[in-house]
């Protein structure tokens, strides 16, 4: 089995290729600034997605089984200010990707976004029909409608607030929120916004099970619906910090570009019927993305969740 990347380097596909390489599989591992580290049967290519017909003869030229595009543009504001640039990375590269995958009759998995919904019900499912309210959530919603629309072998996975520790230096605000917290020091966090906060370890694990079972179509895999509070409130209590230290902040006081969902969480029924892997256990989630976190800094430990 041999499956390309890309994005290879971000909160995703760190977590991914190691889990691919521990399988046996040959791994091409697209990047663009942050290299990943060196693992066995991983072959890392270093191409900017918007140079398309390199993306393409890659593609070609490497032949993979499968193909996870997991790389884009997700700042939601930056999207928001530079179009073009978000057009280009969410949109042109994901129809070159199609293209090429068509050709190498390659199954593909595109990585999209609860964003792709205005948040005015939540707990969405895979049957509601999407409705963007910024710049981020439209290309990534004309990106499913390339994919979805071709000839090839598919599957759309939306996921919701994706955090964890990688290597890229992405840093989120599970990881602000944890660092805060072991300092004693306070965390503001929304309470009148909910998402489904995903540990990009099991969602990366979720997505290798797919590479061998093949599913079809579109799956929500998410963590638990829950505000932004409640995360940080968990979080704390999971590592034994004060609760108190999280204080409630709300949407009208962020100074955002971009407009967001009030409540974009998934429901995952659908995904949780066909995989076996728990990307829905925030127990689970909250223990692996703790014990990550320290193990990124040298502490070492079991935690108890």
């Amino acid at each position: 089995m041999k499956v390309l990347v890309t994005g290879s380097s971000g909160l995703l596909g760190s977590k991914l290729l190691p889990i691919l390489s521990s399988r046996g599989w040959s791994v091409v591992a697209v990047y663009n600034r942050h290299e990943p580290p060196g693992l066995s049967g991983v072959k890392r290519v270093r191409l900017d997605i918007t140079d398309t017909l390199r993306l393409e003869d890659l593609i070609l030229k490497e032949e993979p089984d499968a193909i996870v595009h997991a790389a884009a543009y997700t700042d939601v504001d930056g999207c928001e200010v530079n179009r073009d640039y978000a057009w280009r990375v969410n949109v042109d590269a994901t129809r070159s990707v199609m293209r090429a995958a068509r050709v190498v009759n390659a199954y593909l998995i595109y990585v999209s976004t609860d964003y792709v919904f205005d948040g005015e019900k939540g707990l969405y499912k895979e049957t509601d029909t999407p409705n963007p309210i910024n710049y981020y959530g439209l290309t990534k919603l004309v990106g499913e409608e390339i994919v979805k629309s071709s000839d090839i072998l598919y599957a759309v996975v939306r996921t919701s607030a994706i955090y964890g520790v990688a290597g890229g230096g992405k840093r989120g605000f599970a990881v602000y929120a944890l660092e805060r917290l072991l300092e004693g020091r306070e965390v503001y966090a929304l309470v009148d916004q909910y998402v489904s906060p995903t540990y990009n370890g099991l969602l990366a694990e979720a997505i290798a099970e797919m590479i061998e079972a093949r599913p079809m179509g579109v799956l929500h895999v998410a963590g638990p619906r829950m505000s932004r509070y409640e995360f940080a409130a968990a979080l704390a209590r999971a590592v034994g910090a004060p609760v108190e230290l999280v204080k409630p902040a709300r949407m009208s006081d962020m100074k955002w570009v971009a407009r967001r969902p009030r409540d974009s969480s998934l429901d995952t029924t659908r995904a949780r019927r066909l995989l076996d892997t728990r990307f829905y256990s925030l127990d689970d989630s909250l223990r692996m993305f703790i014990e990550d976190f320290m193990k990124a800094r040298g502490v070492g430990g079991a935690v108890q969740v």
